[in-house]
């Protein structure tokens, strides 16, 4: 081929080039375009996908914040429902308890005089058991804090006859409002008293020696002499009332000044615990009767009073409990058994893990076998290890 042939075709070859570089651009130009729709496409679907799950995401907010309203209403409901219902149990045990009149609580000072005479008749007798209960404490086995409730002294218990889970609360040394809770559950979980039902008594008490028994509080009054009243819980009425048989009496726990006459339960019934000026060294002990109150039998025991902090009975014995001043340690240092059983230096140290302060009341349980402790506002449960007064 010539050269002037070359020339002829290079135009042609030229022309051929430009055009297949058009052809190129025009289609890698709808292909971006093609690739620009799809991503415009994506973000319009990823906005719109968006905007739905924020407005699922209100809508289950609001679902959540519908259904926290009906609980909150339904809880109020239940709570309101429950008052109704121990309410209503109040007024049935109300309507089927008859109420018997109240008795006459003034002081009769030759019926005083005669209750003292009798008593210093049966002073220091020998005791006849009533029941066949020989156990005395070995040891603590457990102990267990509830909770903190009220003021650094009071008294907390069950019924020690064991008729009922109901737990009184008596805060304060002074006071007229008991405090019931219907279970030991109400009384743990619940820091206010909004669970608890209240009842008003007709006299304030004083100290913390009540005792509750047999469906009926027993509690000292203190208006001139000291007076034992007997209250029913059942229909908030004054059963009876007695004054107690002990001339010039005096606090019976050197480390508790609040307290005159300790009321106290076990398997053999009721007992007061006090202390006189006759014998101001030393603890009396005094058998009463829960139907009466009469003192039916009354000791002078050799547990001193200095550094005593609390006492109970158990089995029909005396068991008090010792501490010091500046609060250690608990321990019961001084057992009196009436029956003669069990002497002092064969009886069991006890020794109560240290906590807080000092007890203010100690209550026994005879058909649990524990011991209510109410320790500088704590309210502790003690747990007992048991054994017959032959094996000390």
């Amino acid at each position: 081929m010539g050269p002037w042939r070359c020339l002829l075709l290079l135009p042609l070859l030229c022309a051929a080039l430009r055009a297949q570089q058009q052809h190129f651009m025009e289609y890698v130009e709808r292909r971006l375009t093609l690739l620009e729709e799809r991503i415009s496409q994506w973000h319009d679907q990823s906005s719109r996908y968006s905007t739905e799950l924020r407005d699922f995401k209100n809508q289950v907010l609001g679902m959540l914040e519908t259904a926290e309203k009906e609980r909150e209403a339904m809880r109020l409901e239940a709570e309101s429902a429950a008052v109704r219902v121990d309410r209503l149990e109040r007024e049935v045990d109300y309507l089927e308890t008859q109420n018997p009149a109240p008795p006459c609580v003034e002081v009769d000072e030759t019926l005083m005089e005669k209750q003292v005479a009798t008593a210093k008749q049966r002073k220091n007798e020998k005791y006849t058991k009533l029941t066949d209960c020989s156990d005395t404490i070995a040891s603590i086995r457990a102990m267990k804090i509830l909770k903190r409730f009220g003021s650094t002294s009071g008294l907390w218990t069950k019924d020690a006859a064991g008729n009922s889970e109901k737990i009184y609360v008596f805060d304060g040394t002074a006071n007229d409002t008991v405090y019931v809770f219907p279970r030991m559950r109400e009384f743990t979980l619940f820091s206010a008293t909004r669970k608890a039902a209240r009842i008003k008594l007709p006299y304030p008490w004083v100290g913390t020696g009540h005792l509750v028994y047999n469906g009926h509080l027993y509690y000292i009054r203190q208006q001139g002499p000291f007076q034992v009243i007997k209250f029913n819980l059942a229909n908030k009425t004054v059963v009876d009332s007695s004054v107690f048989p002990a001339e010039e009496q005096i606090p019976v726990f050197g480390l508790s000044p609040f307290t005159y006459i300790e009321l106290a339960a076990d398997e053999e019934g009721l007992w007061a615990i006090y202390a006189t000026k006759e014998d101001e060294k030393n603890i009396c002990l005094a058998k009463l009767d829960p139907a009466s109150l009469d003192i039916e039998q009354m000791w002078d025991t050799p547990c001193p009073r200095e550094n005593a902090e609390g006492a109970f009975v158990v089995c029909g014995a005396l068991h008090v409990v010792y501490n010091t001043r500046l609060p250690s340690r608990a321990r019961v240092q001084c057992v009196f058994d009436v029956s003669g059983t069990l002497s002092p230096e064969d009886a069991s140290l006890v020794y109560f893990p240290k906590r807080y302060g000092s007890h203010s009341s100690m209550k026994y349980s005879p058909w649990e076998r524990q011991i209510y402790a109410w320790d500088d506002g704590y309210q502790i449960i003690y747990r007992m290890e048991m054994k017959k007064k032959l094996e000390v």
